[in-house]
């Protein structure tokens, strides 16, 4: 392939969504997106150790590394066109963006120098990160674009950070007619407790960057033999200024409850006047928009790779986050293309 064209751009992200990959799944389309680069005319691509994709251009010693995730979250919603949309599992969050790296990667005249890494990281939506990890672990870029939807306009400069928490509390049943609370209402009366917690640390907080917010993600109950269970996971999104560490040693048991953490990640925030991010801010007013700021409220890679690298870094890809997860998830294909003219550009500018 010498060339790419809209048409051909389209194709791999149709083709790449059609895919199904939710975390830990994902070999079936990291190795179609390492046959498609090369096809495509990478100088190399190949499916690392742990399940990444990974393609290469250029060999220069100045890296810049755009990392995009291949798994999506589960479920896996009929593929479809309709008008310029198209609908699928990943067409936002991230396959998206990911198509976007590989398509302007390869369409832009990189200089003399500079190689250009593109890789489709596995289990990012699996609080694992692990792809994310064994390529902060191996490189040293001097520059990173994390590909999550932002719309083709904005860069994303921040994410908050995270703690999962999984309770359970196991005990004799007693009956509903009595005064000893059921399992449910034991699980209830802790999650309000948290939810007091968040509510007085916010108070007098207006930004949603900087407030602690706590979710309830899952909540079940059931009977094991002669006892009650309840078990829930509760998520925990964290401003900069909380370390996920201190969350975890304020959780103290409560009528015997077994408490496990998980997913820990710091905030993290970039750099919004590096040479990245101004390059970047050129580029899309020169693709005829205004350039904004994001910080959001989620997690993503550049949690891992920002402090890892310590490098010029955001994140950026066409789609609406908003779409992230949902049955309906969408992209609209013009935005694509035009986040791709926006990422060539920036390669061909660093």
């Amino acid at each position: 392939m010498t060339a790419i064209s809209s048409v051909a751009a389209e194709e791999l992200l149709r083709d790449l969504v059609a895919i199904a990959s939710p975390s830990r799944e994902e070999a079936e389309a990291a190795a179609f997106l390492v046959d498609w680069m090369r096809a495509a005319g990478y100088d190399e691509a190949f499916v690392d150790e742990v399940g990444n994709a990974v393609g290469v251009i250029g060999s220069g010693e100045t890296e810049i590394i755009l990392l995009g995730h291949i798994d999506t979250f589960a479920g896996f919603p009929p593929v479809r066109v309709k008008g310029r949309m198209l609908f699928g599992r990943g067409a936002v969050d991230a396959k998206g963006p990911l198509s976007t790296f590989a398509v302007a990667a390869k369409r832009a005249k990189i200089r003399a120098g500079l190689r250009v890494i593109v890789v489709g990281a596995v289990e990012e939506e699996a609080a694992t990160s692990k792809g994310a990890r064994h390529v902060v672990a191996n490189n040293r870029p001097a520059y990173c674009v994390i590909g999550e939807p932002s719309h083709w306009d904005r860069i994303t400069l921040g994410y908050k950070g995270r703690l999962l928490v999984d309770w359970r509390w196991e005990g004799g049943l007693a009956h509903s007619a009595g005064e000893a609370p059921s399992p449910a209402e034991r699980a209830v009366d802790y999650w309000l407790r948290l939810q007091s917690r968040a509510a007085e640390h916010n108070q007098a907080i207006d930004s949603i960057f900087t407030r602690l917010d706590v979710s309830l993600r899952d909540l079940r109950t059931y009977q094991h033999g002669v006892n009650g269970v309840a078990e829930m996971t509760i998520g925990f999104r964290l401003p900069p200024e909380v370390d996920p560490s201190e969350v975890a040693a304020k959780l103290e048991s409560v009528d015997g409850a077994a408490i496990a953490t998980r997913g820990a990640e710091r905030a993290y925030t970039a750099d919004k006047n590096s040479e990245l991010s101004r390059v970047f801010r050129r580029a899309i007013r020169a693709g005829g928009g205004s350039p904004r700021f994001l910080y959001k409220t989620g997690t993503s890679d550049m949690n891992i790779a920002g402090p890892g690298w310590d490098c010029p870094i955001v994140a950026y890809g066409p789609g609406d986050s908003a779409l992230d997860h949902t049955p309906e998830e969408h992209i609209n294909l013009d935005e694509y293309l035009l986040a791709i003219d926006v990422l060539t550009a920036v390669l061909e500018s660093l």
